[in-house]
């Protein structure tokens, strides 16, 4: 065993004596450009996360950006049906090419690797997060401005691997009125702070329902206390989506590329800031 110097830098000990801390940031490809990554994240699941990330990925490639998506739901991918994908991505001598939508949005999920997609992926934590790694490590990701990751739900071993290993320049939290009285939103604000990654803001979905005759709108899940919330947590509300028939099915026709609205004006405005 060699002789301790104090350069914590230049040692892997990781003795009672290190003061600095230790990154666990992975590495891309090494044919990858990626500029900016941004984590959607929620403190449970069947909030929409998915449809965030969907919608915030058509959004900036509106804006002429060239973006993409890891989907890092690895036991619950819905992100290939959302946009019509059903083939399976291609592995080239040294990695994996991403599976491009209809609008050029490069999309890599679990389900676009299956022989089968409605195969579960009945796999322990440390293999998924495996997984989500070598999306980041080994698919080539060419040329990206925006990748948004589509993190699995909560706090647990993917999370965490997404945090750790992955250089998010920030997260959208995504919540629902239902959920917002309970400890779920502060589990979600206070992991993103403990691994120190900048929260870009809330986006509510499921949020009311817009009256087709007179255009009011209707919280069907109780009065949304979204804003009090956000103010609380000192985090920006960058968005509020309705439940409205269109935007399901354009999900389920795999068509959400098509999708009209400007639900989430302020939250592309705040991806845009990171530069």
């Amino acid at each position: 065993m060699s002789e301790c110097t104090h350069d914590c830098g230049s040692c892997s000990s990781n003795c009672s004596e290190r003061t600095e801390k230790q990154s666990f940031i992975e590495q891309p490809h090494a044919k990858s450009k990626i500029k900016k990554v941004i984590g959607v994240i929620s403190g449970k699941g069947g909030v929409g996360k998915s449809l965030v990330t969907g919608m915030m990925s058509v959004l900036m490639s509106r804006e002429g950006k060239k973006t993409a998506i890891m989907d890092a739901d690895i036991t619950g991918p819905s992100i290939p049906k959302m946009f019509g994908l059903n083939e399976r991505a291609i592995s080239v001598e040294d990695g994996i090419l991403p599976v491009k939508t209809a609008g050029g949005i490069g999309v890599m999920s679990i389900n676009l690797l299956l022989e089968n997609p409605t195969d579960p992926v009945i796999w322990r934590g440390p293999v998924i997060a495996g997984v989500v790694k070598q999306f980041w490590t080994d698919v080539i990701w060419d040329d990206v401005d925006y990748m948004f990751v589509d993190m699995p739900p909560g706090t647990g071993d993917v999370p965490l691997t997404v945090f750790q290993s992955i250089p998010l320049d920030g997260v959208i939290i995504v919540t629902s009125p239902q959920d917002l009285v309970s400890m779920v939103v502060a589990k979600a604000v206070t992991m993103a702070r403990v691994m120190e990654i900048p929260i870009l803001g809330f986006v509510e979905n499921m949020s009311y329902v817009e009256c087709p005759d007179c255009g009011k709108k209707i919280m069907i899940y109780g009065e949304s206390h979204i804003e009090e919330t956000a103010k609380e947590y000192g985090v920006p509300l960058l968005g509020r989506i309705p439940v409205a028939p269109e935007i399901t099915a354009a999900c389920d026709s795999g068509t959400i590329e098509g999708f009209n609205g400007n639900w989430l004006e302020k939250a592309v405005e705040a991806v845009k800031s990171l530069g």
